[in-house]
């Protein structure tokens, strides 16, 4: 069930078009990414998504209904940009803004204290945000963004200015979200963490959508039947029996083991086939496809290295 729909949106900034007819659909309960390079109109979108600007043209559901102001406060918003106030006490700002949320005030001193204790943060309940880091404003944001529990989340940026420990954190605690029914749209330039966690996502460039679907059938369809093999056995024999069906991209050998990289040149050959013909030469320890990653997709699609090639059949 889709949680969340737009209809080719349309979003014009005087001669400047930040969205070209962008059309999505996030399904409940899971993480569904945004991406797309600087200026490809992820922020517009989410701001729209957000009712924080209205599309000139194209139609928002939520939940089967057309978006209303009244659904944003199910929602929980963390944007790219820092928006705390400068002067005043942490301690004060988060339960002031949970309050807002509609927190009693004994609940959100008690969910504060689990998010300020989970992240090791007590002592900054007295410092006023200009004293905080980057990274330290991130986390008093996420805590903001998540302290009423919503079940529809939507986190611009969310890693930015976090050390590696604290990226696990939060990973940890959106795949939490995720388990317990919500839904999470996630824009970001970490790849890796696309690939951690998003099932579904839309690539934005230059306003307009240009590839979008399920993160593990994106990586099937543009794969390029590239392999490893690790094997025990005569490694002349092995390079010379792929020599010309295959490209051997690298050679490495570790503790009496070959591990060999290759491309297969000849799409009729099968992986039955494949491995029918390395047997005879050696002991098989391990044998991969290796699928691209999200991060090379990203830089391909962008860059238009995909135009006019149409991908593996996923199908086969």
């Amino acid at each position: 069930m889709n949680i969340f729909e737009s209809k080719d949106i349309v979003k014009q900034y005087s001669n400047f078009i930040a969205l070209d007819k962008v059309s999505v659909s996030i399904k409940e309960g899971s993480v569904f990414g945004i991406l797309g390079p600087n200026g490809a109109g992820k922020t517009s979108f989410i701001r729209i998504m957000n009712q924080i600007t209205a599309p000139d043209e194209g139609k928002l559901y939520y939940k089967g209904q057309s978006l209303l102001a009244s659904h944003i406060s199910e929602f929980g918003y963390l944007p790219e940009e820092r928006g705390l106030y400068k002067k005043m006490k942490v301690g004060e700002q988060v339960l002031y803004l949970a309050m807002l949320r509609g927190l009693k005030r004994a609940e959100a001193l008690k969910k504060l204290k689990y998010w300020f204790e989970k992240f090791e943060i007590q002592a900054w309940w007295g410092k006023k945000a200009e004293e905080l880091s980057k990274g330290m404003q991130q986390k008093i944001q996420f805590i903001i963004s998540v302290l009423h529990e919503p079940k529809f989340l939507i986190f611009d940026e969310p890693f930015s200015g976090f050390d590696p420990i604290n990226v696990n954190i939060l990973k940890q605690e959106i795949l939490k979200m995720k388990d317990n029914g919500a839904t999470i749209i996630l824009s970001t330039h970490n790849m890796a963490s696309v690939e951690e966690l998003c099932d579904d996502i839309v690539l934005i460039n230059k306003a307009k959508t240009v590839l979008s679907g399920s993160v593990n059938e994106i990586r099937k369809q543009y794969k390029d039947n590239t392999f490893t093999v690790t094997f025990s056995g005569f490694v002349n024999l092995i390079e010379a029996s792929l020599r010309h069906q295959y490209q051997i991209l690298s050679h490495d050998e570790k503790e009496s083991l070959h591990i060999i990289k290759f491309k297969l040149l000849d799409n009729s050959v099968t992986t039955n086939m494949l491995l029918t013909g390395l047997l005879p030469i050696g002991n098989i320890v391990s044998f991969n496809e290796i699928l691209p990653t999200m991060n090379d997709i990203f830089i391909k699609v962008v860059e238009g290295a995909f135009n006019n090639v149409v991908p593996n059949d996923t199908r086969n």
